[in-house]
């Protein structure tokens, strides 16, 4: 793949557009969360306060992912994303007035945070599964390449704007920022003309459309086999990396040395990106899932000896993986389900990988206190990796292909 190649997908109308819109909105998101963060130590200077509020948005947005798929396979997506869009500029702004006016309270950005996540729970659907409809099916590689690289440079660059933000105007402009970010991502997505495809004129509740979306999910073995995997290796993720991870950097590399690990993975999550704009990933879930295994490594390295440029080198090689898996995961899901299903198989994706994740966050503090925090770390890399290999045992998974045919009925190419 040469890199006139690897830009092919800018050169589509549709893609141009929702790419500029991606862009711009993942810019604010990254900003928001450390804005957020410090307005609820500003009001609290409480962690605890600051935990209900991060869980208030997270756990609408678990209980409502369903339902987000089927409104995102009924309606057309991009709309789905510019109304989610105004909605979240909403809930920013008044976030952002409470702040700026010294008004806030507690309940409030409890209360805003939810209607936040029950937003996020409708948009995350739509935008997973609206990247086949912009391009034709040979540049799906290309495109999703194209969307980490962003996210991921955005990752190390974002966090550092908004510190910079909140240090220089304060944590309510911030929040005001990401506002008008929704806002403007929801403007970029006007141009975003895609054909309807036509859709059967027979009515079906919300009830129907999820068994139906359940039927195809306990069907797929690949699909169900991975995500099962991925409920057991996200809660290890939280529970090992960003609970006792921080924990044991304290006492061992610092809080400085801990941000370099952290910078490390995000690297490594974009170096991958920029070499999967040109190599072609075959057999995506085979290579996917052995790739993500690596994240094992900081685990064990955390736990053994955490020295500070084995743990740099071995988020770094994390990282790298982690993007080859979401490379993988992204084709697998969009070259081998129809558009109609799309959503509701990502909806169903994201539930099973996201409800183990509180399960993780509060139980492996806990775990290092009983059994020690290098015991716990070690096992639980051995049982992510164990896992991974656990789940390429279902034939499925390790020789799922690609399907990259041109015959895409539903790539919109404008």
């Amino acid at each position: 793949m040469t890199w006139d190649d690897a830009i092919q997908p800018l050169r589509q109308r549709n893609f141009a557009w929702y790419f500029g819109s991606r862009f711009v909105n993942t810019l604010g998101t990254m900003m928001a969360s450390i804005a957020l963060t410090f307005a609820v130590l500003d009001l609290t200077d409480s962690a605890a306060a600051l935990g209900q509020v991060l869980a208030a948005r997270m756990i609408p947005m678990i209980l409502l992912l369903l339902w987000g798929g089927v409104l995102s396979d009924r309606f057309p997506r991009e709309l789905v994303i510019q109304l989610s869009n105004v909605a979240s500029a909403i809930t920013q702004g008044l976030i952002a007035f409470l702040v700026l006016t010294g008004s806030a309270e507690l309940w409030m950005l409890i209360a805003l945070s939810v209607v936040h996540g029950a937003v996020s729970a409708v948009s995350l659907p739509a935008m997973a599964s609206l990247l086949p409809q912009l391009v034709p099916r040979d540049q799906l590689q290309p495109a999703n390449a194209l969307m980490s690289l962003t996210r991921n440079g955005l990752t190390v660059l974002g966090p550092t704007l908004g510190a910079l933000l909140v240090v220089t105007l304060g944590a309510g402009w911030a929040l005001a920022i990401d506002a008008a970010t929704w806002l403007i991502a929801s403007v970029l997505l006007i141009p975003v003309k895609i054909p309807r495809a036509e859709r059967s004129d027979k009515k079906t509740s919300t009830i129907a459309e999820l068994r139906e979306g359940w039927t195809f999910f306990i069907s797929t073995t690949w699909l169900w086999a991975v995500v099962l995997g991925f409920g057991f290796l996200n809660m290890i993720h939280n529970g090992a990396l960003f609970v006792l991870g921080p924990v044991v950097a304290e006492d061992t590399i610092g809080r400085q040395g801990w941000g370099y690990v952290l910078s490390a993975e995000a690297l490594g999550l974009l170096a991958m990106a920029v070499v999967l704009l040109r190599v072609p990933l075959k057999r995506p879930l085979f290579w996917g899932t052995l790739a993500i295994a690596l994240t094992s490594v900081p685990m064990v390295v955390l736990g053994v000896d955490p020295h500070l440029v084995a743990l740099v080198c071995a988020a770094f090689v994390a990282g790298a993986g982690i993007e080859v898996f979401s490379m993988g995961w992204n084709l697998a899901m969009q070259e081998n389900i129809e558009d109609r299903m799309l959503s509701r198989a990502y909806s169903y994706d994201a539930l099973g990988s996201f409800v183990a994740i509180p399960i993780g966050q509060l139980a492996w503090g806990p775990l290092g206190a009983a059994f020690g925090n290098s015991r716990v770390l070690v096992i639980s890399g051995i049982a992510y990796a164990a896992i991974c290999l656990l789940v390429l045992t279902s034939r499925s998974v390790r020789d799922l292909p690609r399907r990259t045919t041109t015959e895409d009925e539903h790539a919109a190419v404008g």
